[in-house]
């Protein structure tokens, strides 16, 4: 026969602790519901506006997950295609070209460049890839290239300035500072402007002007440069004379500005001397036809 047990009762601390946690619960989600209401309450929206930014930001996700499975089959690019061709056929195509900034180059050479592009719808031109063919032309320095709606293309061009003349052993070049050939040029058009030449001369552009600008005055008598063995300048002025510089910038340029006093004092240019000499320092050697070297120290210079 079965034997019926009965359970013990619940001891009444264990009882208490009981109630007491679960009066601590009942407690802290009040709490923490008293604490989430109030932060929706300081919000400035209502609750129904917040419902709908909730189903909004819903929307925007589904909508960009769309976005990228469109993508993903190349759907936005059929359509820019699409878009484009009608945009070509309704006459957006690229027929005109509107050019500012040129005035030593040659205009031509910037219309042909760009005229392979003539007859395509404006939304497919690529500005970027126009602007980067332009600057592979020479005299470019900077292009900025804009569309103009319905059909013209519009470049602004920044053209480099000429500095010199490189002599080549076969014609003569116009370059800039940077050393950059722009285009050849006739004898009577480089009249004038300064001459440069040697292994390496136009990669010194920059280090001659420092040189030259030590003496300011000297440079409106000075016909050319040439560049001894890459490594020195020889200063030639327009009476004929040669000036050897010595090998380093700070050396050339102490040596071209001692120059410039002596003749000052002594009126070399336009002397008897055919060339002066400063790669030694502290002296200066006169050579002049027909007659043995003449020498100086550095402190009869200065007397």
């Amino acid at each position: 026969m079965a034997r019926k047990v009965k359970r013990k009762a619940q001891g009444v601390r264990r009882a208490a602790n009981s109630r007491s946690r679960a009066s601590k619960a009942r407690a802290a989600t009040r709490q923490s519901k008293g604490v989430v209401n109030t932060a929706l309450s300081a919000l400035p929206i209502s609750q129904k506006q917040l419902q709908g930014g909730f189903f909004f930001a819903i929307l925007a996700g589904a909508s960009a997950l769309a976005w990228w499975v469109a993508s993903a089959a190349g759907v936005p690019a059929l359509m820019h295609q699409q878009i484009a061709a009608s945009a070509g056929s309704a006459g957006f195509q690229m027929r005109n070209i509107d050019l500012t900034g040129v005035e030593r180059m040659n205009r031509l050479k910037v219309y042909e460049e760009v005229m392979e592009h003539r007859g395509t719808p404006m939304p497919l031109l690529d500005l970027a890839e126009i602007r980067t063919e332009l600057k592979r032309m020479p005299w470019i320095a900077e292009a900025r290239v804009s569309r103009q709606l319905p059909d013209k293309l519009v470049i602004d061009i920044q053209e480099r300035t000429p500095h010199a003349v490189l002599v080549k052993p076969d014609r003569l070049v116009l370059i800039d500072r940077d050393g950059i050939e722009l285009d050849p040029i006739a004898e009577e058009d480089a009249a004038g402007m300064l001459r440069i030449s040697g292994a390496g001369a136009k990669d010194q552009i920059d280090s001659l002007d420092r040189v030259l600008a030590a003496a300011p005055a000297l440079q409106p008598q000075i016909a050319s440069a040439h560049r001894i063995g890459e490594r020195r300048w020889n200063i030639v002025f327009k009476t004929g004379q040669i000036l050897a510089l010595p090998q380093g910038e700070d050396e050339a340029a102490d040596a071209f500005i001692d120059f410039a006093r002596m003749d000052g004092l002594y009126r070399l240019l336009g002397g008897k001397a055919t060339v002066i000499d400063l790669r030694v320092p502290d002296r200066y050697v006169l050579r002049e036809p027909g007659r043995a070297d003449r020498f100086a120290s550095s402190k009869e210079r200065a007397e």
